[in-house]
């Protein structure tokens, strides 16, 4: 009788897709895929080991799931993903409750382990068990990071950058939208770095916008959106292509860490403040439109009073469209886990909470200045027991973004073009302009 096993996903999309393409595999192999650890019996957690908050809740996942097998079924613990990968030696002494521990991408030996070597000729990058229930999806172009954050240890864990050919991608996207996905986002480590590892007889290899417009080419795909690019790396060609390119969202999510140039070349960030303001200029000056998302980091070693003052009134003066806010976390085997944490972690919560008291009034201004204008909107789902429909514009990611709420039933998937009649602080509500489907 075929195994059922269990996959809880911890972490961000790349994980997200890492566990698909396992779920695909596994599904492909011949074992079920249940929803419940209780109906497992196999368990497998895909974790996180980014910062020190992802690292406990993997942690505390392992455990609860322990406790489950130990009140009931036998069931074999697997663990895989981030966390398996840094610190596998110390978790097999610390956690005999676990069966096997395995790498990131290790799908190949997964399905070895459950099913043997048949079982892995099934594990294919690509390949992946889509959430029916999304019409959006993430596309993950590359692996690992040949960046040297200070305080990022994803290159201790994913290695060096690794991208995949554009035909893999353009294959992968192909199927993507033959199961009726509708929102291509790109993700990777440093999404503006793609193809910078592809070479061939000496020359260069595809860039990033080569990619995208290859990847719009694509029947069904109606918006991309790029994540994660660095602001060190943004090239003419990708600001030109994001105003010129229909298919390509006029939003751009561009982790900036900080503005103070001491701690911008602390954390090796291979860029200076007037460098990033220049960039956030010219992005908007060639889309004045453009929704710009970013990542801070407060309480770096060492980061004064004047310094973080400096960052609040750079937050304050370019208004980000969309905006997140980290306390530094001491990582080891970084550079910067090797200097001295100097700001406490109340300090450092304070800090967070004044950005994000500043931001909140600054995206409470701005979805306010969207009363009586229409945007298309993408409807991600119908909630049965409010009656109503929520999307997101173009200037919204899934999951970490704004949400447009509709007082009325719209097919998911549906493209409507809504007139948006009221906002709160980080919502806008509206009413049907136009009903498409796409």
């Amino acid at each position: 009788m075929p195994k059922n096993v269990k996959i809880v996903t911890l972490g961000c999309p790349k994980n997200e897709v890492d566990s698909e393409v396992m779920g695909n595999g596994i599904r492909r192999a011949g074992f079920n895929l249940v929803d419940n650890e209780i109906d497992a019996d196999v368990i497998i957690i895909n974790t996180c080991g980014f910062i020190e908050k992802a690292r406990e809740e993997s942690i505390d996942t392992i455990l609860n799931a322990a406790n489950i097998i130990s009140e009931g079924r036998p069931t074999e613990l697997l663990v895989a993903g981030c966390l398996s990968q840094r610190y596998e030696s110390e978790l097999r002494k610390e956690m005999p409750e676990v069966d096997r521990f395995f790498g990131v991408e290790d799908f190949r030996s997964i399905l070895t382990y459950l099913g043997g070597t048949e079982a892995a000729h099934f594990a294919r990058p690509g390949r992946r068990l889509l959430d029916t229930r999304n019409y959006y999806s993430y596309l993950k172009i590359a692996e690992g990071c040949d960046n040297e954050c200070s305080f990022c240890a994803i290159p201790n864990m994913r290695g060096l950058q690794k991208s995949r050919s554009i035909e893999s991608l353009l294959e992968e996207t192909e199927m993507l939208a033959a199961n009726g996905i509708k929102e291509l986002i790109l993700i990777s480590q440093d999404l503006t770095m793609y193809g910078w590892d592809l070479k061939s007889n000496g020359e260069k290899g595809p860039r990033i916008h080569n990619l995208i417009n290859e990847l719009s080419k694509t029947d069904g795909i109606e918006w991309i959106r790029i994540m994660y690019a660095h602001p060190a790396h943004i090239t003419n060609e990708l600001n030109t292509l994001i105003n010129e390119q229909s298919k390509v969202c006029n939003y751009l999510d561009m982790p900036v860490q900080h503005i103070n140039d001491r701690i911008l070349k602390s954390m090796k960030r291979s860029s200076t403040g007037a460098m990033i303001r220049n960039i956030i200029s010219d992005l908007r000056k060639n889309s004045p439109d453009i929704a710009l998302r970013t990542s801070i980091i407060v309480g770096y070693p060492e980061e004064t009073e004047d310094e973080f003052q400096e960052l609040y009134d750079f937050v304050e003066e370019t208004e980000f469209d969309r905006l997140g806010v980290f306390t530094y976390s001491h990582e080891e085997s970084t550079t910067a886990g090797f200097m001295e944490d100097t700001v406490s972690k109340e300090l450092k919560i304070e800090r967070m909470d004044k950005i994000m008291i500043l931001q909140q009034e600054i995206s409470e201004q701005q979805n306010k200045e969207m009363i009586n204008e229409v945007y298309s909107v993408l409807i991600d789902e119908y909630k049965e027991d409010s009656g109503v429909s929520v999307g997101r514009t173009y200037k919204d990611a899934p999951e970490v973004d704004n949400i447009v709420i509709l007082n009325e039933k719209v097919d998911p998937g549906s493209f409507v073009d809504v007139k948006i009649t009221s906002s709160s602080v980080y919502d806008v509500t509206g009413e049907l302009s136009n009903y498409r489907t796409i």
